[in-house]
């Protein structure tokens, strides 16, 4: 049985006030719900240490941007309150979700006035190398859907319109006893998997796609830079599928999932598969050698932290939130 993510203990951000997990609730009538224009964040936390939380929060800003219209908090707030979330759940390694979206003042296409909502939730989501599977591979079905181009759709933006690609996709592949899909663009080039960025080391190179129809992922930069470190020679370029069948390593890259070998390409005709190689096992222990530094940060920051809702800055409403018995 599923662990139902809407029942549960714990406390959750919406429009600057800490609600019980329970009651942070929309109506039907949702513009978002209807209309695909919810935008939102995947990030992690690290001893309390929210990693890469900048570029996230810009990317969330932009997001917006894309969809026309404004997050009524600034990057800075919203910084406060991923912290007070944290906080209040007591948690100090999570998956953190921010998302925005229009209200239900209007259904209307055209709904410029509906009021814009945010809201930050925070939960324990252990990925495979925090259970000690860093290096077990995946196995990718070639998807029939494709990522749209990017004068079709806002392609740039974390929205929820555009992922119920990857989700067609995904089922498609559990189905098929995959556990993930290979998204190609419009014109048949390698794009990305549903939710996670793709990286492939071909000729002694790591080579990943251009993101031109996809996120340009902020997990994939952070190994990209990784790499570079390490003398590695990175590309970022087209990517044929025959490119991608002749790789000798490929991985994926994601807030989620972290780094994660994949073993096989599943097509109609043919499987492919790939060992978990040298550069990725390399790159998987930087990765976690990175994030094992954010979490001594963020814990001897806790460590040093007293008083903290009298001394902490938090916007008013979370901070009287925070103190309600």
């Amino acid at each position: 049985m599923l662990n139902s993510l809407d029942d549960r203990d714990g406390l959750i951000w919406l429009d600057g006030e800490l609600l019980p997990w329970r009651e942070a609730r929309l109506h039907v009538l949702t513009h978002a719900l209807h209309m695909g224009g919810a935008v939102f964040e995947g990030m992690r936390a690290y001893g309390g240490h929210v990693f890469l939380n900048a570029p996230h929060l810009e990317r969330f800003q932009q997001s917006a941007a894309l969809l026309d219209y404004h997050l009524p908090w600034s990057q800075g707030e919203l910084t406060q309150a991923i912290e007070a979330v944290l906080w209040a759940n007591q948690l100090d390694d999570a998956y953190i979700r921010p998302v925005a979206w229009r209200g239900a003042e209007s259904v209307s296409i055209a709904s410029p006035r509906a009021r814009i909502h945010v809201a930050i939730a925070a939960w324990d989501w252990p990925t495979a190398a925090s259970q000690g599977r860093a290096e077990e591979g995946i196995r990718l079905q070639l998807a029939s859907w494709r990522r749209p181009r990017p004068d079709t759709a806002p392609t740039a933006a974390k929205c929820s319109g555009l992922y119920m690609i990857g989700t067609l996709a995904r089922h498609a592949a559990a189905a098929a006893g995959c556990d993930d899909a290979l998204l190609l663009d419009s014109e048949g080039r390698v794009a990305e998997t549903t939710a996670t960025n793709l990286l492939m080391v071909h000729d002694g190179v790591l080579v990943t796609p251009l993101p031109t129809c996809f996120l340009d992922g902020i997990t994939k930069r952070h190994v990209m830079g990784l790499a570079r470190q390490r003398g590695l020679r990175v590309e970022e370029r087209t990517v044929t599928l025959d490119e991608l069948r002749a790789a000798s390593e490929v991985f994926t890259a994601g807030t989620s999932v972290e780094l994660q070998p994949v073993v096989a390409l599943v097509e109609d005709a043919a499987t492919t598969e790939w060992p978990v190689g040298p550069v990725t096992r390399q790159l998987i222990q930087d990765f976690r050698a990175s994030v094992t530094e954010a979490s001594q940060v963020g814990r001897t920051l806790r460590e040093q932290e007293t008083g903290l809702l009298e001394r902490r800055p938090w916007p008013a409403r979370v901070a009287s939130a925070l103190q309600a018995p």
